[in-house]
């Protein structure tokens, strides 16, 4: 397993940013490629971000010398979805059977972590988030039919989209991890409209479902003092609390949304009106 470090920035840091600089911040790329895992820790509240495919052979971990803990999971919990094709997980001897768009819960606690795809030709793509954890809540599969799926935005104005919350206290019960999946059907551009805040939690989006072609232009930074970040399908993109978040695509596309922070009140935001962003 690799692993990378983000040490994060502050609001003004990114008026001294060039477009290499930014990326270097704030992006994740080449987190999925074949028989690898890759991992990056981020000093935004501690969470990890990270990607694995297995293909012949499972790839496992759960040693946790790079969190400074005997273990990987011993004072953490994480968030596990399979963005391609069947996979499983086996968590401390038990099998767990993970659909393309089902996620798994690893509860704090756990030893070791396998990951495998059931096909080598069409493997699972699994994105992990994990952030620190005070509380032991079971592993658990939760699968796309069991999320609860939100509508939001309006197809006239382009900004219609599909929400679907796995780890949510609604659906499957975390410490302090939410995360789910937003689809962007064909014919919609924004992924989020008005832009908003949400100062007591971070967030990290993994795009993916894109056309090769395709691109999402990620916006970014305070509401008078806005940035872009061209992502592509399996990028993935690190959202400070003090950052807004708003996003346009070429295309249909699709991510996955994780946050930890203050709470698990996933209304807890302050939109911001287009007309005020710079």
């Amino acid at each position: 397993m690799m692993m990378d470090v983000r040490y994060g920035a502050a609001p003004g840091d990114i008026d001294n940013m060039n477009t290499d600089r930014l990326r270097a911040e704030f992006m994740v790329e080449g987190h999925f490629k074949p028989s690898e895992m890759r991992m990056t820790y981020t000093h935004f509240d501690r969470m990890i971000v990270g990607g694995a495919v297995p293909t012949a052979d499972p790839l496992e971990f759960g040693d946790g010398a790079e969190v400074g803990t005997p273990n990987f999971f011993d004072a953490r919990e994480a968030g596990i979805a399979n963005l391609g094709g069947p996979g499983w997980a086996e968590v401390d001897g038990q099998k767990f059977e993970i659909g393309s768009r089902d996620c798994l819960y690893v509860g704090r606690g756990a030893k070791k972590v396998r990951l495998g795809s059931n096909d080598a030709g069409d493997p699972a793509w699994f994105y992990l988030n994990s952030v620190p954890a005070g509380a032991d809540h079971p592993t658990r599969v939760i699968t796309r039919e069991e999320a609860k799926m939100v509508e939001f935005g309006q197809e006239n104005r382009g900004n219609f989209r599909q929400l679907r919350m796995y780890i949510h206290p609604e659906v499957g019960p975390s410490c302090l991890l939410l995360m789910g999946i937003t689809d962007v059907p064909e014919g919609q551009v924004w992924n989020t409209q008005p832009p908003h805040l949400h100062e007591r939690r971070m967030e990290a989006y993994g795009y993916f479902g894109m056309a090769e072609e395709d691109r999402v232009f990620h916006f970014m930074g305070r509401p008078d003092n806005t940035r872009h970040l061209v992502v592509k399908h399996g990028d993935i993109v690190l959202s400070p609390a003090w950052s807004i978040h708003m996003g346009a695509g070429t295309g249909p596309y699709c991510f996955v949304w994780g946050m930890t922070g203050e709470n698990q009140a996933y209304e807890d935001v302050t939109p911001v009106p287009v007309s005020e962003l710079r």
